[in-house]
């Protein structure tokens, strides 16, 4: 008894799943849309209408109508579905597949009808043939049948067909879509006729198809097409529209998808805490919205109190300089009006001078008229120049408040930064990791960002991805010190206002050098050829300028000349470990070699600068021959990689790049685009040298070296070219160094 109550509980906890979205009523006839929500027949036909297509709203399942609604008229026959001829397969086959129900053969812009999707919002497509081609939901018919029988315990299904009171219905017909008792079924099925013939079933509210029917062939589903997902008959098969798609039987796909629902129920069911905890976690959710929400009001109410108090206060200082400015005004002309008034005949000004005027005693008429004249005086010339004392416009009172309605009419709630752009162009990985971002055009402003960083090629551990993280960090870049080497940091960044934290940016990847960083300058004093080779100020890039010697020396090239290589070399000297670094080469340059040499055998070279042209050049001069034979598997003292006009040389045998007397090993070497960067990586235990593409660490070139002795970068030029080192980005402390028995102070 409990069961039975709990099943009843759920089957009424669940009618906001069986109500069409549409009409907010139980689903009656529900299709599925391609977005795999469902809506009532009707309720689609209406939207269709609603949307302007007519002709659109066929009832996929051609079901016929119900005798109880037209018993006298409706011809059993017609509620017979005709079954398909056995030849219908291969007449579709012989004519190339034909057209498909709806479509006229040879349209070439068939209409393609849309419908709003009332769950998702969104429009989707129905294909030609509209609502004829989407099927119905039967199991959601028989899921709302159940649920309006679990509601309506005791409540008999009556007879459609009897007179007043109806009778209860004691069995149903699918055929006939109809419920009947006892004496209606015989009365509508007599005996001898067809109708005699359908079978009756428990009476019930709702008659559906005893199959899904395909829409298009009106036939039985028998499989399901993975691509399309969607059901499919025999004949779907066969058509072009699933040439070469991945179907499956029904029964396949059936029980696939019951293992999965199951499973999925199964783990929910099984984290029933889980969720009940989720539920009370947002419950307080919403607890806190409601509070946080009226104090955001309370906040935005203050503020705009607080706006209102000083434009209250503004406009009685305004109004009262507007008074003081009137009453001043006025005071001034009521003056002026006395003044005039004085002036009328008989009054004032004029009635005294007119009695002074009556003085016969002249010392006492002269006494008397000298001061009032000046007046009179006074009164003829404001009198001949007569303007108000005062304006009365007020012009100079209006105030400009364009900027501030605009200012208010812009006035909304701060938002959070927008995601940072990652500057890549002066984001990289050198000694130290420089990180470089700014805000989209139309971000709203960050007070400061967040800069969070972590190691990719280390083993993952348990529980969620760890950052490290630097807080607050001013401007827009950040200095990342003392990274591990060999490594691949992924780096990303967010703004922070007083709105809160924004979304993070992009990932970046960064590769750190492979060894340690080497830091140093180019030795002006070392190097041959000091006139054509220009070192800037900075010592940290090179330029050689070949000049009119060159030229002459090409047009005496085939009588022999003598064309010096032009080196230039570091100002330290590697004796131990492994040391990283990296520079770029001018893709003009016409011959350029960058490498490391021993420094013993680059001062020999420096004290007669070999020619590389003249055909009496023997680069083995001077070496004992015995000697020679006994070293012959010793490794070179010198490891370059040759560029020349944007590409790099790699030749076939790494050990033969000796270098400096433009060894280069065989001709026939293959050629890589310039990147860049180069990177350089001498690793003085082993005793070789990698070269690699700067930018994604790949490998390029790798030689032994002779590490016997201390080692030194060099650069060698012939012909014009540049070489620029790479700028480290922490500061590099002063340092002294030897190299070759002379101290330098850097």
């Amino acid at each position: 008894m409990g069961a039975k109550g709990n099943g009843l509980t759920s089957m009424k906890n669940m009618e906001k799943e069986l109500l069409c979205p549409v009409c907010q009523e139980m689903y009656k006839q529900p299709l599925v849309l391609p977005c795999t929500h469902n809506v009532c027949q009707a309720c689609a036909r209406e939207v269709l209408g609603q949307q302007g297509y007519i002709g659109h709203g066929g009832d996929p399942s051609s079901e016929p109508t119900s005798p109880a609604s037209t018993p006298s008229t409706r011809s059993p026959r017609l509620s017979r579905r005709t079954l398909p001829k056995p030849d219908r397969l291969d007449r579709l086959l012989k004519s190339g597949f034909g057209t498909y129900p709806g479509r006229k053969r040879g349209a070439l812009h068939p209409q393609v009808i849309m419908f709003p999707c009332p769950a998702c919002q969104g429009d989707v497509e129905l294909g030609e043939r509209g609502l004829a081609g989407l099927f119905r939901n039967l199991t959601l018919e028989r899921v709302v049948e159940r649920y309006r029988q679990s509601v309506s315990v005791g409540g008999a299904i009556l007879c459609q067909l009897c007179k007043p009171p109806p009778l209860e219905a004691t069995k149903g017909c699918t055929e006939c879509r109809a419920t009947f008792c006892n004496e209606c079924f015989k009365l509508f099925h007599p005996w001898g006729t067809q109708k005699a013939q359908h079978e009756p079933t428990l009476p019930t509210l709702s008659f559906r198809p005893k199959g899904l029917m395909c829409p298009d062939h009106k036939e039985e589903v028998t499989h399901y097409c993975k691509t399309c997902q969607r059901l499919v008959c025999q004949l779907c098969r066969v058509r072009r529209t699933h040439s070469g798609h991945k179907i499956t039987p029904v029964l396949s796909a059936y029980q696939a998808l019951k293992d999965k629902l199951t499973k999925s129920l199964t783990y929910i069911l099984g984290n029933q805490d889980t969720v009940q905890t989720q539920i009370c976690e947002l419950e307080e959710a919403v607890r806190h919205t409601e509070v946080s929400g009226q104090q955001a009001k309370e906040e935005v109410s203050q503020l705009v109190r607080g706006l209102g108090a000083v434009l209250e206060e503004k406009r009685a200082s305004l109004l009262q300089a507007i008074e003081e400015c009137q009453q001043e005004r006025l005071a001034r002309l009521s003056a002026q009006i006395q003044e005039h008034r004085s002036l009328l005949d008989g009054s004032g000004l004029v009635g005294y001078a007119q009695e002074v005027l009556k003085e016969t005693d002249q010392p006492c008429f002269v006494q008397a008229a000298k001061q009032l004249h000046n007046r009179i005086a006074r009164a003829t010339e404001a009198l001949q120049t007569f303007r108000p004392a005062a304006s009365s416009s007020f012009r100079h009172c209006q105030l400009d408040v364009g900027r501030e309605m605009k200012l208010l009419t812009e006035l909304n709630f701060l938002r959070v930064p927008e995601a940072p752009v990652i500057d890549t162009q002066r984001t990289f990985a050198y000694d130290q990791i420089f990180l470089c971002w700014r805000l989209p055009p139309h971000s709203p402003p960050a007070w400061h960002y967040t800069v969070e960083f972590r190691r990719t090629d280390v083993p993952a551990q348990p529980g969620p991805t760890r950052w490290q993280r630097r807080e607050e960090v001013r401007g827009t870049s950040a200095l990342l010190e003392n990274p591990d080497t060999g490594s691949v940091y992924v780096l990303r960044v967010r703004g922070c206002n007083k709105a809160g934290y924004g979304e993070y940016s992009e990932d970046v990847h960064l590769h750190t050098p492979p060894a340690p960083v080497l830091h140093f300058f180019l030795d002006s004093r070392w190097g041959t050829s000091r006139e054509r080779l220009a070192i800037s100020k900075d010592q940290r890039a090179v330029r050689s300028v070949p000049g009119l010697p060159l030229l002459l020396a090409a047009d005496r090239l085939l009588t022999g000349c003598h064309l010096s290589v032009d080196v230039v070399l570091g100002d330290v000297a590697v004796t131990q470990g492994r040391s990283y670094w990296a520079c770029a080469v001018d893709p003009a340059s016409y011959l350029v070699k960058v490498g490391v040499g021993l420094e013993s055998k680059l001062q020999e070279s420096f004290q007669g600068a070999p020619d590389v042209i003249s055909p009496r050049y023997d680069p083995d001069s001077g070496h004992d021959s015995g000697a020679e034979d006994a070293t012959v598997e010793a490794s070179p003292p010198f490891a370059f990689l040759t560029i020349g006009m944007g590409k790099i040389l790699l030749g076939s045998g790494a050990s033969s790049n000796a270098g400096l007397t433009g060894r280069d090993g065989p001709t026939a070497g293959c050629t890589v685009p310039l990147p860049p960067r180069l990177g350089i990586c001498l690793d003085y235990e082993r005793g070789r040298v990698s070269f690699l593409d700067a930018v994604s660490f790949r490998g390029l070139l790798e030689c032994p070296l002779d590490c016997s002795g201390p080692v030194c970068p060099a650069f060698c030029f012939i012909g014009g070219g540049a070489v620029q080192l790479q700028e480290p980005v922490g500061t590099k402390p002063e340092r002294k160094v030897t190299i070759g028995g002379f101290a330098k102070l850097d």
